[in-house]
């Protein structure tokens, strides 16, 4: 299993560094090349290419291996990379984003969406059903780190690293992980695709996804299972600053603390599976655990109104605040890679002519169900106010659980 999950963790933390790139270090270099906020905002645009990644998933089940594929969308990038070396980067007085400059980021976007469609196919098709959890331990925590790596590490070295130097070290980094994808021994054993299989299904092709067994069932848990947890999430961290929190410590806790915590819980959630837990049973627990975590957040949340209650350094509710931030990212990382379990788990059950499109389509789906609280949370607050909104998100935290009672027997 170490063959197969050594090679996984490489990959994966390079598919983690455009996420990094993008969402830490580039607002960074743009701003400080003088670009303005709204700018540098609209630069968010060029994520565009993630929207459409169902849009790829059938190209990678039709034509040629996901091996392949993933060898060429990593080495694509690597030369995406080199071509961004060689151009000049913004510089200040410029209206915007040079052209040059925005056509090869929204390149690079495109080519990390097929990366990420491809290498997710591959683990579906490489992983045994025993190997689920360290696999998807793997692939959690690799892509965490990888984001880390590129959205805070490279950051770092921005003072002595200039932008030809910063992209011809992606570029090298790339064309490694490209290397990796096609000479890894556990990639190379992956069964070619038979013949009869190469062609997509075109005309029924989301029918044909869809009768997959528990898809229906997997689709709409992926879609919610994170509603109340992203919400609570995106809010709770704003509260405590409007109580007196520092930025600073804040960022301390909710930013370093919060990946090492969510880091600690996807660990957990593997060796579980590992240790041949059931899926279902695990994920029903995780979910109480989750929902009584974000209970005790809701009832800190009310505290925090009360009459004499302070978040001054060194008190209880202050230490008590910052331990539920930490817990809720534990659980959630727990959450998650049992989650990524049960997805990988049902892909398995399609066709190998339908797993990319399959797996990317549940994906897609886990997403938009974390943005949307994420997103929307802040007006919700605003709209009804934080009480009322911190006991709608305990509710949808709770959904979940009453969901699982559906399960179909395909999980049984």
């Amino acid at each position: 299993m170490r063959g197969k999950l050594l090679p996984l963790a490489g990959l994966y933390l390079v598919q983690g560094l455009p996420y990094g790139l993008q969402s830490g270090l580039l607002p960074v270099l743009l701003r400080a090349g003088g670009l303005s906020l709204t700018r540098v905002g609209l630069a968010k645009v060029l994520y565009a290419p993630w929207l459409l990644k169902l849009a790829w998933a059938p190209l990678v089940d039709a034509q040629g291996s996901a091996r392949a594929w993933l060898t060429r969308s990593t080495a694509g990038l690597g030369l995406v990379c080199g071509l961004l070396a060689g151009l000049p980067p913004p510089g200040a007085g410029q209206a915007g984003l040079p052209a040059a400059v925005a056509g090869l980021l929204l390149l690079l976007n495109l080519g990390a969406a097929m990366q990420d469609v491809a290498l997710d196919a591959l683990a579906v098709q490489l992983l045994e059903p025993a190997e689920l959890g360290p696999g998807n331990t793997v692939q959690v925590v690799a892509y965490k780190l990888g984001a880390a790596l590129a959205g805070g590490a490279l950051l770092a070295l921005l003072p002595t690293l200039s932008w030809p130097q910063l992209f011809l070290l992606l570029a090298a980094t790339y064309w490694l992980a490209a290397a990796l994808a096609w000479a890894a021994p556990a990639l190379r054993r992956l069964p070619q695709q038979p013949p009869c299989e190469q062609r997509p299904h075109t005309a029924h092709l989301l029918r044909d996804v869809l009768a997959v067994p528990g898809t229906l069932w997997t689709a709409g848990f992926v879609l919610t299972y994170k509603l109340g947890e992203q919400g609570a999430n995106s809010l709770f961290p704003l509260l405590l600053l409007d109580h007196g929190v520092s930025a600073p410590e804040l960022g301390l806790w909710n930013g370093v603390g919060a990946v090492v915590c969510s880091i600690a819980g996807s660990f957990l959630g593997g060796t579980l599976l590992a240790k041949h837990w059931e899926l279902l049973p695990l994920l029903r627990s995780v979910l109480q655990f989750r929902l009584g975590s974000l209970a005790c957040q809701t009832a800190l949340v009310f505290h925090l109104d009360t009459l004499g209650a302070s978040m001054d350094p060194g008190t209880i509710l202050r230490g008590s605040a910052l331990l539920s931030l930490c817990l809720q990212h534990f659980l959630g990382g727990l959450v998650t890679t049992v989650t990524f379990t049960g997805m990988m788990r049902c892909s398995q059950l399609a066709p190998r002519a339908l797993q990319a499109t399959h797996y990317s389509l549940l994906a897609t789906l886990e997403l938009l169900g974390k943005l949307l609280l994420g997103t929307l949370a802040g007006g919700l607050a605003d709209g009804l106010g934080p009480h009322p909104c911190f006991l709608l998100l305990l509710i949808l935290s709770a959904l979940p659980i009453l969901y699982l009672g559906l399960v179909p027997s395909t999980f049984l």
